[in-house]
């Protein structure tokens, strides 16, 4: 005979697991969808040779964790690895070229082992989602754990992310597991709770540099429990705290040399050697300040491997300056709105009017109650200590590039959420609250399904309006080629098979591969690829919003005067360009003016002028169609590319407030 509480254990699971089901069949079937993003080759890439040759020379600063899991399902499916003798991309540990020739070049269908590492890294979202539950339902009961979970399940930025192969999902992940594990620790100091508690530390050290996050979190959760301890046994918890803290130090240091082989060199003997990271030392220590007195330090003493310190080094490069967007404006040093806008825009409007429910319901008990205030906040300490940290490093970070960084944040509110199905905290009239919110949260989640990465909220005008707001891994992270090849095979137009069609694409896939044929204007990421003349003529032009934005362009911003003179200039050698790479007895001519380097500079650099013209001019007018919301589609006429490309910078501004006018 099955006993009632066994029973009702079994529901308990079966919900829970049919929870997780629903998460991952919807991520994985929008993924399926989707073509490789920008960051997705170089983690399946060097996972995949960090198992096969233990070098760990590309990409360090990713997470070895995260990139090993994306790249065991094709080293153990046979893959084929590119060449690496007399590879100069392999010396230089160039991670983008390494990619592209393992994904196109060396004889592998991509797409399989793409997947099969998706598949492996929404593992960590999984698990992931089995944390929200058991804490939620810790805190609240066990309704409250089914509503926190079924809020992060049908998460679209969840389900954007948690399926891809970067390292977004296991820092999420280890991250929320360390928080709690060590406030567990800190409560109850055995050693199976500390030891659990430093091995979470040390995997959160390899899945990703924001691990840092918990440098400042975790000396706040000891201090809080020593505030906590009454005054008598203070000392004593102290001393135990302080040894435990040089055991984490330890064991996390152990787990850090495990995943580089135990070996200080990042680069692995028996393959052929590198001439430096893809960065040298020489080129990113001078730029980090402080951080390089501590990585030269390591260095000398070997105290940490050498990739993991120029993982560090390369991190802490990235955080001084970096390109990024903000609803038409653009930085290298970032806006300290930039996350609660982020937030505010790519968070569902359900989620954000339960926040503010809660903190009312909440801040209502406490005028009633205010004996309990105390014990709330000690209940839920790791979870608003966390956010609390996150957000004060993220409001002022330079690092602007992605609404994925502050996913951390979102598992702490979906946890703290669950309050509204505790017992008590509703009155009998709104305890319809928390199924509406689970509605609420399903019915975001469909309208945008499979183009989950672009998601905006009423707020910021729906992901139609999401280009002119954040771009780069906030909307267009490269996603969209089957999706662009699909609308190029039914676009709508008399004539359409023999319309020119013009792409510029923000990402690491690879055109050809879903049959898209098309002049290729600059892309982000060209993977050292042959120079190509063209001219632009009318047609189809088919942008990412990326490339759109012109975000990491180096074409500097805004369009003067002086960039105008300087395009027009290279303009009057436009024939020169097409003699020179179309026209092979042409070539000793202008060989003689000028050397090929030359030539190959000033045509990069005209291309790339022009290009940032026309962004300008498609800028001034909506597009005539969109897929996945990431790349926009333009048909000009001659007469628009004229003024894109051969008119003088008057009839050109004129033409773009025309434009304007209209929209």
């Amino acid at each position: 005979m099955t006993l009632p509480g066994r029973s009702s254990a079994r529901l308990v699971w079966l919900g829970v697991a049919a929870l997780l089901l629903l998460h991952a069949v919807l991520a994985l079937h929008a993924v399926s969808k989707k073509s490789v993003t920008a960051d997705e080759i170089l983690h399946v890439t060097a996972g995949d040779l960090y198992w096969r040759y233990g070098d760990f020379r590309l990409q360090p600063e990713n997470g070895n964790l995260p990139q090993r899991a994306a790249g065991l399902p094709s080293w153990l499916m046979g893959a084929k690895p590119p060449p690496l003798e007399n590879n100069l991309y392999w010396k230089t540990a160039d991670a983008s070229v390494i990619g592209y020739q393992f994904f196109y070049e060396a004889g592998n269908d991509h797409w399989p082992l793409l997947m099969a590492g998706r598949s492996a890294v929404l593992v960590f979202g999984l698990g992931t989602g089995l944390l929200i539950f058991f804490w939620s339902r810790t805190l609240f009961g066990t309704p409250a754990g089914f509503l926190s979970l079924a809020l992060y399940a049908l998460c679209p930025n969840f389900l954007a992310h948690n399926a891809l192969t970067t390292s977004d999902s296991a820092s999420v992940f280890f991250l929320l597991a360390t928080c709690g594990a060590f406030w567990r620790h800190v409560q109850h100091p055995t050693l199976a709770n500390g030891a659990l508690s430093a091995l979470t530390l040390g995997l959160a050290c390899v899945a990703k540099f924001s691990f840092l996050l918990l440098a400042p979190t975790l000396p706040l959760l000891a201090v809080l429990r020593l505030l906590l301890e009454p005054r008598g046994g203070r000392l004593a918890l102290g001393g135990r705290l302080a040894v435990s803290a040089l055991g984490h130090v330890a064991v996390a240091g152990t787990v850090i040399w495990a995943f580089f082989g135990f070996r200080f060199s990042g680069f692995a003997p028996g393959v052929p050697p590198a001439d430096h990271y893809m960065v040298p030392w020489d080129a990113m220590l001078p730029y980090i300040g402080v951080h390089a007195s501590f990585i030269e330090f390591c260095r000398a003493w070997k105290l940490l491997p050498e990739a993991f310190l120029y993982g560090y080094g390369m991190v802490m490069q990235y955080s001084n300056a970096r390109g990024a967007f903000l609803a038409g404006e653009y930085s290298i040093f970032g806006w300290r709105e930039f996350f609660p806008l982020a937030f505010a825009w790519k968070t569902p409007l359900v989620i954000l009017a339960a926040s503010a429910l809660g903190a009312f319901l909440l801040a209502r008990r406490w005028l009633r109650h205010r004996a309990g205030m105390a014990g709330d906040l000690a209940r839920a300490a790791p979870l608003l200590v966390f956010a609390v940290i996150c957000w004060a490093v993220w409001i002022p970070s330079h690092l602007n590039i992605g609404h994925r960084h502050i996913l951390p944040t979102y598992p702490v509110l979906f946890i703290l959420l669950g309050g509204l199905a505790a017992p008590g905290l509703l009155s009998p009239r709104l305890r319809f609250l928390p199924v509406l919110l689970v509605i609420g949260q399903g019915l975001a989640s469909a309208r945008i399904h499979p183009h989950y990465l672009a998601y905006f909220n009423a707020l910021a005008g729906g992901p139609a309006n999401g280009y002119r707001l954040l771009v780069d891994s906030s909307l267009d992270w490269g996603q969209d080629l089957p999706g662009l090849a699909g609308w190029l095979r039914t676009r709508p137009a008399p004539g359409a098979a023999e319309e020119a069609v013009y792409l510029s694409y923000f990402g690491s896939g690879e055109p050809d591969y879903y049959g898209i044929r098309a002049t290729r204007l600059p892309f982000l990421n060209g993977f050292k690829l042959p120079i190509r003349w063209y001219r632009p003529g009318p047609g189809l032009y088919c942008v990412g919003a990326t490339m759109l934005q012109q975000v990491y362009s180096n074409v500097s911003k805004p369009w003067t005067h002086e960039l105008e003179s300087e395009y027009q200039r290279l303009r009057e050698s436009a024939d020169l360009f097409r003699r020179f790479y179309t026209d092979p007895a042409s070539r000793p001519e202008l060989v003689s003016i000028a050397p090929v380097a030359q030539w190959d500079r000033a045509w990069l650099r005209y291309d790339q002028l022009r290009f940032t013209r026309l962004c300008y001019y498609l800028r001034a007018r909506p597009p005539e169609a969109t897929v996945g919301y990431s790349i926009l589609i333009y048909r000009l006429t001659e007469e628009d590319t004229r003024l894109a490309f051969d008119s003088s910078f008057t009839e050109w501004l004129q033409a773009i407030e025309r434009r304007k006018a209209a929209r």
